[in-house]
């Protein structure tokens, strides 16, 4: 038997996933002290049970992930066949190598405290390097959103041919991103993407710099394609830069929207037309604006787990 637990970081989109899979969320109680310290109560029989805790591990980061490791700790002790992690946006994913001498690599340390917690499975949405799947010891599935956004950009421009959509990576580290992005834009393989060239200020959080462009998009629709937006710094030199190389407009496909504070405000006034993203992240009332389409996950991560049911 299955049993679904929602975390507060994301309920609504649980919400969304339980009644896709025609099962309830199942009762629990998360209590947050003054002192900031949480507890986690599970207030059904699980026992024998395979249980899912769907908890996106966005900012604040630390408490949502501390959440997550309580609710696997407490499905354990009261005996749960199995504990599925369901984690839309894999927190810290993007802090996967050491990119100056002394540093932590903090998606490994994650990765390990979910390990020893005694999860079964490890469900995440668009990880932001595959190769980190490597690192995981225990079952895990990197669920790809980008044909859903796909979908809705195809809708949204009506002709997508390669004569008028250029895709572009907004850096060399997100080109095969791009790439798996437009083999299902276009429904096939034959074409070519743009790339820029991007210097990141590593002395300085949320700082690049975008330097060049590679590829054609002159008179075209440029699509830049990434899996997550912090500060927006990356998208909005970038799409500066194919509008100064002739691209008639900039929409942006981009998984997880996991927004520092300026973000929303500065990326409605940048030069983007649009920003297609999905809901692994809960949003704010302040963090919504006119540019951002958000499209659900909920089907897409339902259709995964349809065959735990």
């Amino acid at each position: 038997m299955l049993k679904l637990f929602s975390g507060t970081a994301n309920p609504g989109l649980t919400k969304q996933i339980s009644e896709s899979l025609n099962i309830p969320i199942a009762k629990s109680e998360v209590v947050r002290f003054e002192n900031s310290e949480i507890r986690v109560r599970i207030e059904e029989d699980v026992k024998h049970s395979d249980c899912l805790v769907i908890q996106p591990t966005a900012n604040p980061s630390d408490t949502h992930l501390m959440e997550l490791f309580f609710f696997c700790d407490a499905l354990r002790r009261q005996e749960a066949k199995k504990v599925i992690a369901v984690i839309p946006y894999f927190g810290y994913a993007r802090q996967d190598i050491q990119h100056r001498p002394g540093e932590c690599v903090s998606a490994n340390v994650i990765i390990r405290f979910l390990e020893s917690i005694g999860l079964y499975k490890v469900y995440v949405v668009n990880l932001h390097d595959e190769a980190t799947e490597g690192v995981f010891s225990i079952p895990f599935k990197n669920i790809n959103a980008f044909p859903i956004l796909a979908t809705e950009i195809k809708k949204y421009i009506g002709d997508v041919s390669v004569e008028k959509v250029a895709v572009v990576s907004p850096d060399h580290g997100g080109v095969e991103r791009a790439r798996k992005f437009s083999d299902v834009l276009f429904d096939n393989a034959d074409h070519t993407i743009a790339v820029v060239e991007k210097k990141r200020d590593m002395q300085h959080i949320h700082q690049s710099v975008a330097l060049d462009l590679y590829g054609d998009v002159k008179r075209k629709t440029a699509i830049l394609v990434d899996d997550v937006i912090t500060s927006g710094g990356t998208l909005m030199h970038a799409a500066q830069l194919c509008l100064d190389h002739g691209a008639t407009r900039v929409i942006t496909a981009v998984v997880h929207h996991d927004f520092g504070p300026k973000a929303p405000n500065e990326l409605q006034a940048s030069p983007i037309e649009k920003i297609f993203t999905t809901n692994t992240v809960l949003l704010k009332e302040e963090q919504k604006f006119e540019k951002l389409v958000e499209v659900s996950v909920a089907p897409l991560i339902a259709e995964e787990l349809k065959h735990l049911v």
